[in-house]
């Protein structure tokens, strides 16, 4: 097959090229390189466009045919989402709405969107499933529900045929492979821990120590990356016989406090690690745990990265080899 990866210079986007790669797939990758890395597309072409430039757009797919789109391009900070909110609808809805446009005239049929756990807002129950309510406490939240909703509403009008894959925390590293995670403003616990640990990054806060969980911080489920790109692989063969517009999430099923984080990774580092506690960033739920057993069950989805300590040690040494 191949396949188009928007934002494939990105994060979760460059392991899912490798993952494409290594299966035998032809990888294009789609970035305009605002927060991706030119260095981090080691599989296929890289073309620069911008979902917000419809002829950007345009100028990818003349002269290209392509089996599926994988969608990661979109804004991802809930503090920013709070404070700049028509960004993140620009970016993440009206930039999809483009992408699916030129999809359309193109003839290309398949699409995997790279949704969030934020969809879901403050949980009502211990672990979120698919039949959860989706009541988004911020606008990064809201803005990926919205497309959810686009493409229910486009799988009925055009026979688009869509899978919305909802990570928890997405996490770890490919240090073999010189991909991990690198974002210039860094907003994920781990990154942010390991670089306190290895004396790269700024001192280390935690936002919050008030929350309704055991001990104050909040709770989170955490997925390794190479995990994710399975799933997104298996999606890929999941709409051969499914048509319209699906939905699954994906996390370990299992929750870790912010102290408890720190604590895992104290141990992979073989250091203490110091940090100070600040008020609650706007935004943030207390805790994020997904049921994963539609995935298990129709995709036959099964993480391979389940023990936490796995996943921070693949970060660690990917962050170790870096000259940041």
């Amino acid at each position: 097959m191949h396949l188009l990866i928007c934002g494939g210079a990105g994060y979760i986007g460059s392991h899912m090229a490798q993952w494409l790669s290594a299966q035998g797939h032809r990888v294009t990758v789609l970035d305009n390189l605002s927060t991706g890395h030119r260095e981090a597309v080691r599989w296929g072409e890289l073309v620069e466009a911008d979902l917000l430039d419809p002829s950007s757009l345009d100028r990818v797919f003349l002269g290209r045919h392509f089996d599926a789109v994988m969608h990661f391009c979109a804004f991802s900070l809930v503090g920013e989402s709070v404070r700049d909110p028509y960004a993140y609808y620009r970016n993440n809805v009206a930039g999809t709405l483009n992408l699916l446009e030129v999809m359309r005239r193109h003839d290309v049929q398949r699409l995997v969107f790279s949704s969030t756990a934020a969809v879901f807002g403050n949980p009502v129950s211990d672990l979120i499933d698919e039949e959860h309510p989706k009541v988004p406490i911020n606008p990064y939240g809201a803005s990926k529900l919205m497309v959810e909703r686009i493409l229910v509403d486009a799988a009925s009008a055009y026979g688009l045929r869509s899978t919305a894959l909802r990570y928890f925390n997405a996490a770890g590293a490919l240090p073999e492979h010189g991909i991990g995670e690198a974002h210039a403003c860094e907003t994920h616990l781990i990154p942010n821990v390991l670089k306190a640990a290895l004396g790269k990054g700024p001192a280390l806060k935690v936002f919050g120590d008030d929350y309704p969980t055991p001990d104050g911080t909040c709770v989170r489920d955490y997925v390794h990356v190479q995990d994710l790109a399975q799933a997104h692989a298996l999606a890929l063969g999941y709409m051969e016989s499914h048509p319209g517009a699906h939905a699954f999430n994906l996390g370990n099923g299992q929750g870790f406090s912010v102290r408890e984080v720190i604590a895992a990774a104290g141990e992979v580092a073989g250091r203490s690690i110091p940090y100070t506690v600040e008020q609650r960033r706007p935004g943030d739920p207390a805790v994020l745990v997904a049921s994963s057993d539609r995935a298990r069950r129709e995709l036959g989805w099964t993480p391979a990265w389940t023990d936490l300590r796995d996943i921070i040690r693949s970060a660690w040494d990917w962050h170790c080899a870096q000259p940041f």
